[in-house]
């Protein structure tokens, strides 16, 4: 009895310790729930780990530019607080998730990603700001343009990206390789989601790269990420042809 007596209360133990840590490591937390969790953020805290042009055309109050394709990212890190909770995001949650993974590296313990970055945010209807003193950027083509881009054509393949995107950048050759085959029949729209955030957020679009497969003007169906090429190829003869 004494030997089940002690378990119990190791394992009481252990419970009441994990509870009081339960916020350390990596979270991933949904637009929302990251809104709610940056009541809670220290000043500083917030990175935004996109290009100095993604974060000029509007970003989370409060975030610092902190582009991990940069010196930018190790510049900002090196004055965070490694004690305190760090939140980042990007575009997509691509390079967010990486920039994540380098803070646990570097001893943070405490780290809150968003899940599907500005994209997902700006999806959500939350609010974004700009930098002071920059130029309002032009949002792009609306959901009205793209209708009427996509007004009686036939078979269109549209693809949605972004120039930092590495799935995109793999996915272009294989998708213009397989309309090229097609020989005229089917027509090809790429669309960068920085350039085009209005119809980026009317369409909810969370992840790239992302395709939508219309038919006389008319959405067939959707593919969102890269997968094998042979696998790809095969389902989109299949949705248009």
């Amino acid at each position: 009895m004494k030997i089940i007596k002690n378990i119990f209360t190791s394992l009481l133990i252990a419970l009441s310790l994990f509870g009081c840590t339960k916020k350390e490591g990596l979270q991933n937390l949904a637009a929302t729930e990251f809104q709610t969790e940056l009541k809670s953020a220290e000043p500083g805290q917030i990175l935004d780990v996109r290009t100095i042009d993604e974060y000029a055309k509007g970003h989370i109050e409060g975030a610092i530019l902190a582009d991990i394709t940069s010196d930018a990212f190790q510049n900002a890190v090196a004055n965070l607080d490694k004690t305190k909770t760090v939140y980042v995001y990007c575009l997509s949650g691509g390079r967010s998730g990486s920039a994540a993974s380098q803070l646990q590296e570097m001893g943070f313990k405490s780290i809150v990603n968003l899940t599907g970055g500005m994209l997902a945010w700006q999806s959500a209807n939350l609010p974004v700001t700009t930098q002071e003193g920059s130029a309002q950027p032009s949002e792009g083509m609306t959901l009205a343009d793209f209708d009427n881009q996509i007004k009686g054509k036939k078979l269109v393949i549209v693809d949605y990206n972004a120039t930092w995107c590495g799935p995109c950048k793999q996915l272009s050759p294989v998708l213009e390789a397989w309309v090229k085959e097609q020989k005229g029949t089917v027509e090809l729209i790429k669309i960068d989601v920085d350039e085009n955030q209005e119809l980026a957020k009317a369409k909810q679009i969370e992840s790239i790269p992302y395709l939508e497969f219309y038919k006389d003007g008319k959405l067939a169906d959707k593919q969102i990420g890269m997968g094998e090429a042979k696998a790809m190829t095969d389902k989109w003869k299949q949705i248009l042809l």
